[in-house]
């Protein structure tokens, strides 16, 4: 497959490169450009969170619904805390427990933020990533990035730079390439503007671990419907996201026979269908192709998306996906599974 060449990709693989990489795209943030970034959950598309033309511009090339909000990406809780009207203990306990990191928290949105990242709601979702890259770009910027993931709304989103070239190469001027995404899939989300505490978007902090840093006083964090109605109060709420080119089934099945049967009741032929398994796997005889996914949930997060985009890059025309287990560690992957398969 041919890839897009009209943008730049830029290494980071060490300290010099690095530092140039970070001077030429905090140049580029502060002209008011978009700019695809690396963070530790997946790759993101960066402006200027308090500029809106900046930040339209990241709506126009994603081909974002206008009524989808951003979250944005700050270094530091000082920063962070300008972002919000208000910073509640519960947010005090939350980021002093799990950032920098992949956890989104949404709070009142200071008058600072626009409308065009909010959706138009009075809310924002604003996260200290992990991924030292992305830190240092906000640091040298001076003011907090929105940041979606770097692909077309509703695709699979990126964990790597080929990934984000392959989508919207043809639109970018610059790619940093800070390698593959070590968590795989994006930020859990909790709302704190609700009692108690809800989680918008499971990720791969569950809810038992928000439940222990939040204490008894605040009460455990409770799951959102998954399907918001009205006014979005964070990304990863539409019911058909994070999807692959391919059809996308998740299934269960005793062994090979059992899924071969499943699949000839669904009038797929096997050659056309590409496996992504993790304790019953097929032999491989006569499928587009199987792929062993780790039976970890760390691990299986940050092959995820990788595994799809390469089904897309080699034509699946149908990805069968087994099951995830149960348990709250898979929560995050069975979200993005069922919202991928809508």
């Amino acid at each position: 497959m041919s890839l897009p060449a009209t943008a730049e990709i830029l290494p980071t693989h060490t300290p010099a490169l690095f530092a140039a990489a970070v001077q030429r795209a905090a140049e580029r943030l502060r002209a008011g450009d978009v700019v695809a970034l690396p963070t530790e959950t997946v790759y993101g598309l960066a402006a200027n969170a308090l500029d809106p033309q900046a930040v339209g511009k990241i709506y126009q090339f994603k081909g974002r619904p206008a009524h989808n909000p951003i979250i944005i990406h700050v270094d530091g809780l000082d920063m962070a805390q300008r972002c919000v009207r208000a910073w509640p203990a519960a947010a005090q306990r939350l980021a002093g427990a799990f950032w920098p990191g992949p956890l989104t928290l949404v709070l009142p949105r200071a008058d600072t933020i626009p409308d065009v990242v909010t959706a138009g709601g009075d809310t924002v979702g604003v996260r200290w990533p992990q991924h030292p890259f992305m830190r240092e770009v906000i640091r040298v910027c001076g003011f907090p990035l929105a940041a979606p993931s770097a692909n077309r709304s509703n695709q699979l989103s990126p964990t790597s730079a080929e990934h984000v070239q392959r989508q919207l190469g043809d639109q970018l001027q610059l790619i940093v390439d800070g390698g593959h995404s070590n968590v795989g899939i994006e930020s859990t989300v909790v709302d704190l503007t609700t009692t108690p505490p809800q989680v918008l978007r499971p990720g791969m902090i569950h809810a038992e671990s928000l439940a222990a840093a939040l204490g008894e006083s605040a009460g455990p964090p409770t799951a959102g419907t998954g399907v918001a109605t009205g006014i979005l109060r964070s990304p990863g709420q539409l019911a058909k996201h994070y999807s692959p080119n391919a059809r996308l089934l998740v299934r269960t099945w005793r062994d090979e026979a059992d899924l071969r049967t499943q699949l000839a009741g669904l009038r797929l032929s096997v050659e056309r269908v590409w496996v992504l398994a993790h304790s019953h796997i097929p032999l491989g005889e006569g499928w587009g192709a199987v792929s062993v996914i780790p039976h970890d949930a760390e691990a299986y997060a940050r092959a995820l998306y990788a595994e799809l985009h390469r089904c897309d890059g080699e034509g699946a025309e149908c990805i069968i996906v087994e099951a995830p287990p149960a348990g709250p560690e898979w929560q995050g992957i069975a979200d993005r599974l069922r919202r991928a398969a809508s």
